[in-house]
């Protein structure tokens, strides 16, 4: 349920805030095939109303490349279904994307932090929300960046560890006019081992959102469970190169 807030601003422009609760989970796995190479693969739900409505289903494929012990890249292409409200009933807009990224992963004492850059080429459907056709097609470029420190308070590994992350997002294109501001994705929760090859993360995002109108904003409390699944498949691991993920986060 979206409960809107009005905000005057400074400038005398009437802006809206709608609010509301949604819950998001993924499996990402990121499969490490050789001593520089390895697939990756997500899966996203996300609904609105915690869990009664949908929000989106979403699919990432890509190629990781690993540098060395620290620096990884990936490559790769998208597809995400946006459940979007017409006159005739619920459609589904269709945004496919082709996406780079660039990470750094480095442990300092009892914290690994992670900086990543990721930027995406989108194309969206627009539907009309009388007919639910199909009206146009919008390009965009995003630009992401991502920063998470996890600290390791227990010497047991299998234990949860606290993380604080946050991703602010930026768009350009013809379109873009009023929301050069996408959104910016504040997590606070915990990382958790639960398995050789697999690790779960839970807790609260803060998601707050800029439409294309530029005076409309989202605020989305939303439970995330992830759950990162990273098999090895190398004959023999390098104790240089460490094994980590490097997907998740639609």
């Amino acid at each position: 349920m979206l409960i809107p807030g009005v905000v005057i601003s400074q400038q005398g422009t009437e802006s809206q805030t709608f609010e509301q609760t949604q819950f998001w989970t993924s499996v990402n796995s990121t499969a490490r095939i050789s001593k520089h190479w390895g697939m990756i693969a997500d899966v996203h739900l996300r609904r609105n109303n915690f869990i009664s409505d949908p929000n989106f289903y979403f699919l990432r494929l890509g190629a990781a490349y690993w540098l060395n012990d620290q620096i990884s890249f990936v490559g790769g292409a998208a597809a995400l279904w946006l459940a979007t409200e017409t006159d005739s009933g619920r459609e589904y807009a269709l945004e496919r994307r082709f996406y780079q990224q660039a990470l750094w992963r480095a442990i300092i004492g009892k914290i690994t932090f992670l900086q990543r850059v990721r930027v995406e080429q989108r194309w969206h459907e627009v539907l009309n929300t009388n007919s639910g056709s199909t009206d146009r097609v919008r390009f965009s470029s995003r630009f992401r960046f991502l920063i998470s420190a996890a600290v390791q308070v227990f010497k047991d590994p299998g234990l949860p560890r606290p993380v604080l992350s946050n991703e602010i997002l930026f768009h350009a294109g013809r379109e873009i006019v009023y929301n050069t501001f996408d959104q910016n994705r504040l997590f606070l929760g915990f990382n958790q081992r639960i398995g050789k090859n697999l690790t779960l993360d839970y807790g609260y995002m803060l998601v707050y959102q800029q439409r294309y109108t530029g005076n409309q904003y989202d605020l989305n409390h939303t439970f995330r469970l992830f759950l990162y699944y990273s098999p090895d498949f190398r004959k023999k691991a390098d104790d240089d190169l460490p094994h980590y993920p490097v997907g998740g986060i639609e």
